[in-house]
């Protein structure tokens, strides 16, 4: 899968050399899906399915349109919802599925002033060349959020694009949804959180230097950089951790939160390797989340902390096996 970032990047390496797409037999235009893909999960991946599948069939390339931040984030700010994934482990998971290209736009202002019209025009047919669109029957897009589905479909009948509508994934007799994974992470329901998802949820990042807290305690930990992700779930969990570099997984136990024992203020991943003593810094871990063990809390002193890590690590040894 090729990232493009922008119309004017698309049309460089895309709209006039699409090498890649032509070298597997397809012809000129494009097969597009829109939406966030936060958290990609199994209704996620049906429309992935359902893309490729359109895009082998009228022989064009497979585009997914998305946006970086995402639309939350620029009209809510602080108060947009949680991000299940940073921008790296989104790209990954959506590669995954086959995807020819994944066009990334800037939501910014400029952008979110875009007419239906203009956005129809300027960046569906100009740059993208659409000849087939697959969206929600809900979906709505342009300023004031003015434009839907019959506003697809009639300017699909002008520029000689076809629109199909997704299908929804249901589980357990109710949508899967982003929000549904968010709750779930929320509530700390690991187990169904990764029904949704259809994989355990990941986070991963380099492993950089902390305080060495947990060394002195006898349980040395893998401190993931977070950057800006917040994610929506914190405690103590039975993890699976995966040295991107190397190739080698871990059963680990990993806390998630921000250590108030010891009066901490910034959200931070520590992973303990089990019966395992590495050196990670500098390395690309995933932490695949698999069972809660308990939610953060403050103890009274270092040496109930301390007893406390031995008993989170026994009982993460027990779940993995």
């Amino acid at each position: 899968m090729k990232l493009v970032r922008g119309t004017e990047a698309w049309q460089a390496c895309a709209g006039r050399d699409d090498t890649a797409a032509h070298s597997r037999g397809k012809g000129t235009g494009t097969a597009v899906t829109i939406g966030n893909f936060d958290g990609v999960h199994v209704g996620h991946a049906h429309i992935f399915s359902q893309l490729t599948a359109a895009a082998r069939q009228r022989e064009l390339a497979s585009v997914v349109l998305s946006f970086e931040p995402l639309p939350q984030q620029h009209f809510w700010g602080e108060n947009a919802p949680l991000r299940l994934q940073g921008l790296r482990n989104r790209v990954e998971s959506i590669a995954s599925h086959g995807i020819d290209y994944l066009m990334l736009l800037a939501f910014n202002e400029a952008l979110a002033q875009l007419t239906p019209e203009q956005f129809i025009e300027q960046i569906l047919v100009k740059t993208l060349q659409v000849r087939h669109l697959i969206v929600g029957d809900d979906f709505r897009f342009g300023r004031d959020r003015a434009g839907n589905f019959d506003t697809l479909r009639t300017a699909g009948n002008a520029h000689h694009f076809s629109v199909e509508e997704t299908t929804t994934v249901d589980i357990d007799a109710a949508r899967v949804s982003s929000t549904r994974v968010r709750q779930a992470l929320a509530n700390n329901e690991i187990e169904e959180a990764t029904k949704l998802l259809g994989r355990p949820y990941r986070i991963d990042g380099r492993v950089i230097h902390g305080e060495k807290l947990g060394r002195q305690l006898g349980f040395p930990t893998a401190n993931v950089a977070l950057k800006k992700l917040v994610p929506p779930l914190a405690g103590v969990f039975a993890v699976q951790a995966s040295d991107l570099d190397t190739g080698k997984r871990y059963p680990a136990v990993a806390n998630l939160g921000q250590r108030p024992t010891i009066g901490g203020r910034r959200l931070l991943l520590e992973v303990h390797l089990i019966d395992e003593n590495c050196e990670l810094y500098g390395h690309h871990l995933a932490v695949d989340f698999m069972h809660f063990i308990r939610g953060e809390r403050r103890f009274d002193s270092l040496d109930q902390l301390k007893a406390q890590i031995a008993s989170d690590t026994a009982s993460a040894r027990q779940l993995l096996t």
